[in-house]
């Protein structure tokens, strides 16, 4: 049987944890059948040595942004530097990662003030976003909700997702999509299998959120692309569906959102 085809939505193969030996980390996920991969930025002094990685990699596009977690990041020239880095290349393909995290900081009004000019900006380059949310749907979809009453909100990803079934309806009703990482694989993570089952299927994408959060059976390891394919088999299994239709579902979804080749 062929291997299906699948996309990683979400990568970070750009850090030190991948030096040693990345040609090996790709020739596993293109025997896994990952034929692309998104590969997102947390802040803008990442960009070059991602764009290098995409030079290495043909399959290889990426987001450029500033992490709610990296709000430290980010100066008064930051937008433009984005704006540059965006236009300068057509394989950035999304602003991010961008969003909010009330788990491991507090500081709202600083993460949007960081978050606030990055949806501004994939608004005005017509790209979507990729967005980080943990402990903080209120206050994200508060912000969305008031961009589109001015008709000024980006489309997007909630990628790792690990809501619940209700914030993900919210976030759908914006025409966002849902990505699953590793966590789907975890057995307490009840919230995701049940969003992972309902999610219509022109909406979800697979990620691997590599080098973190490593799927059953490699839970606690370094992650790679390859693994990906136990995202998609496990989606699989909650939905009911062959890994096939998961992964052609999966795929389809992510070139529509990322304009992918």
């Amino acid at each position: 049987m062929s291997t299906p085809t699948l996309i990683d939505s979400h990568c970070h193969i750009v850090f030190r944890t991948f030096e040693e030996d990345l040609d090996e980390v790709a020739s596993r996920w293109r025997k896994a059948g990952v034929t692309s991969l998104l590969h997102a930025c947390v802040e803008p002094s990442e960009i070059p040595a991602i764009r290098a990685l995409a030079d290495r990699f043909p399959e290889m596009r990426y987001s450029v942004g500033v992490h709610p977690l990296d709000t430290e990041h980010w100066a008064a020239d930051t937008v433009e530097v984005l704006r540059a880095a965006a236009q300068d290349d057509s394989r950035v393909v999304a602003i991010g990662e961008l969003g909010l995290d009330l788990f491991r900081d507090k500081n709202l009004d600083e993460q949007l003030s960081v978050l606030q000019p990055q949806l501004d900006l994939a608004v005005e380059l017509d790209l979507p976003v990729i967005v980080h949310c943990r402990d903080a749907a209120e206050p994200m979809l508060a912000e969305l909700r008031e961009r589109q009453s001015r008709g000024n909100c980006p489309r997007g990803v909630m990628h790792c997702w690990g809501g619940t079934p209700s914030e993900m309806a919210a976030f759908l009703e914006f025409g966002f999509y849902i990505s699953f990482s590793g966590t789907v694989t975890f057995p307490k993570a009840v919230d995701t299998h049940h969003c992972a089952k309902d999610v219509p299927q022109d909406r979800f994408l697979v990620e691997t959120d590599c080098p973190f959060l490593a799927p059953v059976p490699r839970r606690g390891k370094r992650n790679e692309p390859a693994f990906v394919a136990s995202v998609a088999e496990r989606v699989a299994e909650l939905r009911g569906q062959t890994v096939l239709e998961v992964a052609d579902a999966s795929t389809a979804n992510a070139r529509r959102l990322f304009a992918l080749p």
